[in-house]
């Protein structure tokens, strides 16, 4: 038996990983990121075509970073104790050393 694949219509790898997000008043876990995408699981909700700003934190050899994004939201995928978003990445700016909130 065959299985036909989907295409796959990313076009720049993703990051698969596990940080910690900050989305608007919600907190989360970031599942993977790209440059121009991101897909995390919140305590909120969001619709589809909504902007949004969130934020996470990355360890680099520096120390710590945040990046702060801000995106459209592409797709909602809701569960009974989380939402999974979607978000087309469209501004991010790094600020250094960050005390996380």
């Amino acid at each position: 038996m065959t299985t036909a694949r989907l295409a796959e219509r990313r076009n720049f790898y993703r990051v698969h990983t596990a940080l910690p997000v900050s989305l608007e008043g919600a907190k989360g876990v970031m599942r993977d990121m790209s440059t121009t995408g991101a897909y995390f699981w919140i305590n909120g909700t969001h619709a589809v075509g909504d902007t949004v700003t969130f934020s996470i934190q990355l360890q680099s050899a520096e120390g710590k970073t945040v990046w702060n994004c801000r995106g459209n939201v592409i797709r909602i995928e809701p569960s009974d104790s989380n939402t999974g978003v979607a978000v087309k990445i469209t501004d991010t700016t790094v600020d250094p050393v960050q005390r996380w909130v």
